[in-house]
């Protein structure tokens, strides 16, 4: 069987994700590099994965180390030179989401796809490679609910992650661009449809630090899709029982409803405090499947010589719609998409 070397760039927590289910779950890959500007993240590649070729610094992996394949799970703002970087140096290329911070840096990717047309591109909008999200688009494009007219999108980090969030507010970009742009992109592809018109509006009320950040620990957006449909996403950082995900979408014929508890398995506790479901911590968890899904569909395409169903515009257009969502949480008027 032929296999696909592949280094990755990044070892976060995130990056510790996409390492393993490459080096031990996709038959037909081997993680044979690994890069990170920490050092405590290539002892782990190391110890914990058996790679022996570890690299400080990026462009010298994509120089020296024996791979076809990159898989980038970097800081935002690096994505998208890198993803030039290795499209250039004649790599196939799979990237975590945003694909960049700004406007120019999509363009920039967006060039460098363009240029390399026989190399695999693939953005990490995972919600799409889970089994209830796929199964949701395969009912709508069935026609099972007839034509959906709204979306209505929940996204909540748990408390118990606040501090975190914290920290990181300063740099985020807010709130929006923080933490709805997979909502943005399930958006566009439950509705077929793109976005042009955005209100949003944000609120603190338990953790006075993001406002000291200039950022809001919840945000509501309403958006105008170019068919008339619509949509609202409402984002948080003070969830109490867990990381809670939940999408609904709304048609002329019925609606499909995902993750309405964000449940932990099947299983329920029966005590003194009633009937209780168990709920998910973090996205590690709850998109797991997922995560390995889409890391499969990318080294398929690879080795196949085909681009997946996520491209570069996907993540330029999600980009463009989180600034304008940015735009209108900051000013509290509607702002025009385009």
């Amino acid at each position: 069987m032929k296999k696909l070397k592949i280094g990755i760039v990044g070892l976060g927590r995130l990056g510790k994700v996409h390492a393993a289910n490459i080096a031990y779950k996709i038959s037909n890959a081997e993680l044979t590099a690994a890069c990170s500007i920490v050092p405590a993240e290539l002892e782990y590649a190391k110890a914990e994965l058996g790679v022996a070729d570890v690299y400080a610094d990026y462009k010298e992996m994509l120089a020296k180390a024996d791979i076809d394949a990159v898989v980038i799970v970097t800081t935002s703002s690096e994505h998208c030179w890198q993803i030039e970087a290795a499209l250039d140096a004649g790599k196939h290329v799979f990237s975590e989401k945003p694909l960049g911070v700004d406007v120019a840096q999509c363009k920039q990717a967006e060039a460098a796809v363009e240029r390399h047309p026989d190399r695999t591109f693939m953005l990490g909008f995972m919600r799409r490679y889970d089994a209830s999200y796929a199964y949701a688009k395969k009912k709508i494009d069935a026609g099972e609910i007839g034509t959906p007219y709204l979306v209505k999108a929940t996204g909540i980090d748990p408390e118990a992650a606040v501090q975190g969030a914290i920290r990181f507010a300063k740099t985020s970009g807010g709130i929006f661009l923080d933490m709805a742009i997979h909502d943005i992109d399930l958006m566009r592809w439950f509705l077929g449809s793109e976005a042009t018109e955005v209100y949003a509006m944000g609120a603190t009320f338990k953790h006075p630090e993001f406002k000291e950040a200039g950022d809001d620990e919840t945000g509501v957006a309403v958006y105008k899709f170019e068919n008339g449909a619509m949509g609202i996403t409402h984002v948080g950082r003070t969830a109490p029982h867990g990381y809670h995900v939940e999408t609904e979408i709304v048609g002329t014929e019925g609606t499909i409803r995902i993750s309405a508890v964000p449940e932990k398995n099947l299983a329920r506790l029966y005590n003194a405090n009633g009937v209780c479901t168990e709920c998910v911590q973090g996205f590690p968890e709850r998109f797991a499947d997922a995560y390995l899904a889409e890391m499969e569909e990318f080294v398929r395409c690879a080795l196949e010589g085909r681009q997946p169903g996520v491209s570069v515009y996907d993540g330029t257009k999600s980009t463009l719609i989180g600034y304008a969502t940015t735009e209108a949480w900051k000013t509290g008027k509607a702002v025009k998409i385009g």
